[in-house]
């Protein structure tokens, strides 16, 4: 099967709840039945960020494939990069069903998952049987367990467990879907954990670089400390956005008022003008992926223009399907040589 065959069957699974149509897929996609991309990435789509090398910009959020099973065949779709998770030390089931909902009048989903995962264990076994030799940047987000949560002591231990297979680690303080995970943003709590993280990787022979996701519902006032934080303690880069607790009014689906996190076409402007924010606030001392409403070409180009480094995809996957990761790099490509740019990087940050 082609990518195009696996997506033009994607309607097929409509029928079916959100979650259980993506456990299916899922499941057929770490079978390898979602096959491979055709062509090669365009030259201008090469780019490094922190230090590693990008076949394209183009990556898949965390949340999608949350205990690794497939990361593999997700990487042959033509994705630049692939984060898997979010982990947590111990296994939890999350939250009750239904917790995942298909706003499609929206081009939306709203998810009160809740760090639904098999564990730390599993995850790193699964990571251990990963080729040295991958065909994209793997990156391994990490978050704290509902109950029982240390964060100081778990952020550290979960960044150590994953280093030694990981080319990059995001820590996850930003789900809206975990009780008092989001406070972690403050600029205290922010630099304690970090400051334990920074203690525990004095130890460890691998350091690969941290990232942290924050949220798009962040007062303007509490960007710059973030950042400042992240500058002072080793962060490389910040990904920009998790999902919104805010409810927009041009919403039209009857499951609009769900509780958990909005993401999908809602989510573009809004993360986009935080990204667009941090970028004029770090003034490239940071690495910043942009995420949220990417559904096209031109709104991955809208993202790097704003500020992003790199971009991944969520719900516009899960729409689109296997075929999205090949199309938006073309387009993107195409875009970028229209405007005169010979890489990525030249373009980041021209409309902030």
């Amino acid at each position: 099967m082609t990518p195009s065959i696996a997506s033009a069957l994607m309607p097929l699974m409509r029928g079916l709840d959100a979650e259980t149509a993506h456990g299916i897929a899922l499941k057929a996609l770490a079978a390898g039945l979602a096959g491979h991309a055709s062509g090669a990435d365009d030259p201008v789509l090469a780019t490094e960020a922190f230090g590693l090398r990008f076949r394209n910009p183009i990556g898949l959020a965390a949340g999608f494939d949350k205990d690794a099973v497939a990361v593999l065949p997700l990487m042959r779709l033509g994705f630049g990069f692939v984060e898997a998770g979010t982990v947590t030390p111990r296994p939890q089931p999350g939250n009750p069903r239904p917790r995942l909902f298909r706003l499609t009048e929206d081009a939306a989903v709203i998810n009160r998952m809740g760090f639904n995962n098999g564990g730390l264990d599993g995850y790193v076994a699964r990571l251990r049987d990963l080729p040295a030799e991958r065909p994209a940047v793997f990156g391994a987000n990490v978050g704290i367990n509902k109950e029982g949560a240390d964060p100081e002591r778990d952020y550290p231990a979960l960044y150590a467990a994953v280093a030694p297979f990981a080319d990059y680690v995001t820590m996850n303080v930003s789900s809206p879907n975990t009780p008092g995970l989001r406070d972690l943003q403050g600029e205290e709590k922010l630099a304690a954990i970090l400051d334990a993280i920074a203690a525990k990787r004095a130890t460890l022979p691998r350091t690969p670089p941290l990232l942290v996701k924050i949220a798009p519902d962040l007062a303007d006032d509490a960007l710059a400390p973030i950042v400042q934080a992240c500058l002072t303690r080793g962060v490389a880069g910040l990904i920009i956005s998790n999902t919104t607790i805010a409810r927009p009014a041009t919403l039209r689906s009857p499951l609009a008022k769900e509780a958990g996190g909005l993401s999908g076409a809602p989510l573009f402007e809004p993360s986009t003008e935080v990204l667009r924010k941090v970028f004029r606030i770090a003034r490239g001392r940071l690495t910043l992926i942009g995420v949220g409403g990417i559904a096209t070409a031109e709104q991955a180009y809208a993202k790097i223009r704003a500020g992003a480094a790199l971009i991944q995809l969520y719900s516009g996957f899960a729409y689109a399907g296997p075929v999205l990761p090949r199309r938006l790099a073309d387009g993107l490509a195409a875009l970028l040589k229209r405007d005169g740019f010979t890489s990525v990087a030249d373009a980041v940050g021209k409309d902030a």
